[in-house]
């Protein structure tokens, strides 16, 4: 897994998307990070580890190739507005709704 700078995240993340525009899939994950490389032992003495900053960390995957980054609570806007024009930029493959389903629902309600 490749932590990368968040522009340099961004980037690669729209490579991803537009790899996989015809098919294949892109997962991405996010999930609180308080910095640790190691894992916590489960039993014995627990420290209370207070992390100075909040962060996110944010990894996508495309089948073999991974890539993280980490977000500080400082450049949580910055990142989140960027990511946003990204998504919304590459979620047009999405499949839409059928209409059936509601038209049917309808006419058993009247």
């Amino acid at each position: 897994m490749v932590l990368l700078e968040n522009d340099s995240f961004l980037t690669e993340l729209t490579r991803l998307f537009q790899k996989c525009r015809t098919s294949g899939s892109v997962v991405i994950t996010l999930k609180k990070y308080d910095g640790r490389t190691k894992p916590v032992p489960r039993k014995g003495h627990s420290e209370s580890f207070e992390p100075a900053d909040n962060k996110c960390l944010i990894r996508a995957s495309e089948g073999k190739k991974k890539i993280s980054t980490v977000i500080s609570s400082k450049e949580v806007i910055k990142f989140q507005m960027a990511y946003s024009n990204l998504l919304r930029a590459h979620m047009d493959g999405l499949k839409k709704k059928d209409k059936k389903s509601k038209s049917k629902k309808t006419k058993a309600t009247q």
